[in-house]
């Protein structure tokens, strides 16, 4: 059994920052990722704003070294990317030598090869491999092959905007029972059309940049991105003297099954993921220095999410703010993308600000951090909730 979850990798590729470190110095530097699609041929393309990575899929698989005849879908890609970097910056060379596995999330999966080939499946054979890599699993079993991955635990978590927070989860107990040594944990999504004219049908997409808690917010902004973070447990950070970045404290989900799409008005879900998350962790809501916010800038998360942490803690809400504003939602990566920034915060000692916030919503008086804020942190609480009611919240803290 491993007391700590140690976090000793990260990696991540998004709108604002092809790398950890550049991720950062756009967040204090309040530098946002969105703008007008330009990868993508759609008809909204004039009327909606998104968090696009910069790299094309061909300068990804050079990157990656990868033959022109592949079949990695951009999610695929961008996984990989991501999951690299986190091994590398947890200085493994052999990732075998302890109990490894690979937990990834993601919703889109290969939906942009889908869109691009599905009308030639029958009459052109040679596109079919790409109609293969669809299905979620694809993109994991191609990160775990380059990374290395053997006879091993390695699975794909598809549970909406919460994925990649429930995939850190299940890392964590998997470490914390003594499953596995080690867990790499977080999630892929890109952009597609299918993912547009999705949320355009539910009329939750913004023709502007996307304003978190704001009363006039008109919904939100797609993004695409990867993340991944490397769990370990205790035995091997005190076998390697690993640095550890940061300890995943607490974990717990909940579903409010109030609505297909939309939370309960009350926040049920999210208040109990939040309750359960502190009581794994053992702390109380004044604990809590900082609550990275699922945030979406839609009329519905909103104020649902505002409404649980009024709940969960009343009087004394710590300082919040959402990065929605910054990347888009990343969707089934959100949860680790926000990952890597709330144990950026804790390394750093600063609250990012909530950016393009102008008029504080009527239903409560609560008003996310508007500037960079630098304060003293110990722990921070990040929200991932997602349709079909799930709700999931994961403790960062820098002790066990």
């Amino acid at each position: 059994m491993s007391k700590g979850i140690a976090i000793t990798g990260m990696g991540i590729i998004s709108s604002i920052g092809n790398n950890v470190e550049e991720n950062y110095r756009s967040l204090i530097e309040g530098k946002t990722g969105i703008s007008r699609i330009s990868k993508i041929k759609t008809l909204h393309k004039d009327h909606i704003m998104v968090g696009e990575i910069a790299f094309t899929n061909q300068e990804l698989e050079q990157q990656i070294g990868l033959t022109p005849d592949n079949n990695y879908s951009r999610t695929a890609l961008l996984g990989v990317t991501a999951a690299k970097q986190a091994i590398q910056n947890a200085g493994i060379s052999n990732i075998n030598k302890y109990k490894t596995g690979l937990i990834s999330a993601t919703s889109v999966g290969g939906m942009d090869k889908t869109e691009a080939y599905y009308h030639d499946y029958f009459e052109n054979k040679a596109t079919q491999k790409y109609i293969a890599g669809h299905h979620a699993g694809d993109s994991t079993q191609k990160i775990a092959e380059q990374l290395g991955i053997e006879q091993s635990l390695v699975t794909t978590i598809s549970t909406a905007c919460s994925s990649a927070a429930n995939a850190i989860m299940l890392g964590a107990r998997l470490i914390k029972s003594g499953q596995l040594d080690r867990v790499i944990v977080g999630g892929s999504d890109c952009l597609s059309k299918f993912t547009i004219n999705g949320f355009k049908t539910l009329m939750i997409l913004s023709d502007t940049y996307n304003t978190p808690f704001d009363e006039n917010r008109k919904g939100l902004n797609l993004g695409e991105a990867a993340a991944f973070l490397v769990l370990e447990s205790d035995k091997v950070v005190q076998t390697e003297s690993k640095t550890v970045l940061a300890y995943v404290k607490g974990y717990g989900n909940a579903n409010d099954a109030y609505h297909q799409t939309a939370s309960s008005e009350n926040g049920d879900g999210a208040t109990l993921a939040m309750q359960k998350a502190l009581k794994v962790a053992e702390l109380s809501s004044s604990d809590i220095d900082y609550i990275n916010a699922h945030g979406t800038a839609t009329g519905n998360n909103d104020l649902s999410e505002g409404q649980a942490i009024l709940r969960v803690f009343d009087k004394g809400v710590p300082d919040f703010s959402s990065t929605k504003a910054y990347t888009g939602h990343t969707l089934a990566a959100a949860g680790a993308i926000e990952a890597v920034y709330s144990v950026l915060a804790l390394q750093n000692n600063v609250v990012y600000p909530n950016l393009n916030f102008k008029t504080q919503m009527k239903e409560f008086s609560m008003t996310p951090q508007l500037e960079l804020k630098e304060k003293e942190l110990h722990t921070v609480l990040s929200n991932s909730l997602g349709f079909g009611g799930n709700c999931s919240t994961i403790i960062f803290s820098k002790k066990q």
